[in-house]
Formats: C-alpha cells, structure tokens, sequence
C-alpha cells in the first residue's frame, strides 16, 4: 500500500508543477492532465495547486503507514 501512495503522489506531483509550469510560463503546452480536463476551464492554477497539496498529503499518509 505504502507503494501505490507513493506512485499516485509521484504522478499528482509531476502533474500538478506541469500545470504550474503551464499557467505561469504558457510552456510545455500539450503536456498534463488538467488542460485537457474540460471542466477544469479557468480553474487550471487552483487544481493545479490542489494536485500538489495532494501529492504531498499522499506522500506523508505512506510516510505514517505500517511499512509492507
């Protein structure tokens, strides 16, 4: 268990900078999950933000977990 929360934080981690990066700079157009989501128009920083907040709370569940 403590694997898979590691792998979905890595993937929310790398997702979220992808979309800062996008908002901030306008680069790496085409790369990550949240342009393409249409419902995510005009909220892209703020899931963005939350994807990152969210891989850092993954991070620490699998931190506090029973190690197996």
């Amino acid at each position: 268990m403590k694997q898979v929360l590691e792998v979905l934080g890595f993937v929310a981690l790398v997702q979220g900078v992808i979309g800062l990066v996008q908002e901030v700079t306008g680069r790496l157009h085409g790369w990550g999950l949240v342009r393409r989501l249409g419902f995510l128009d005009g909220h892209e920083l703020y899931a963005s933000a939350a994807l990152v907040v969210l891989a850092l709370a993954l991070f620490a569940a699998a931190q506090s977990g029973k190690s197996g």
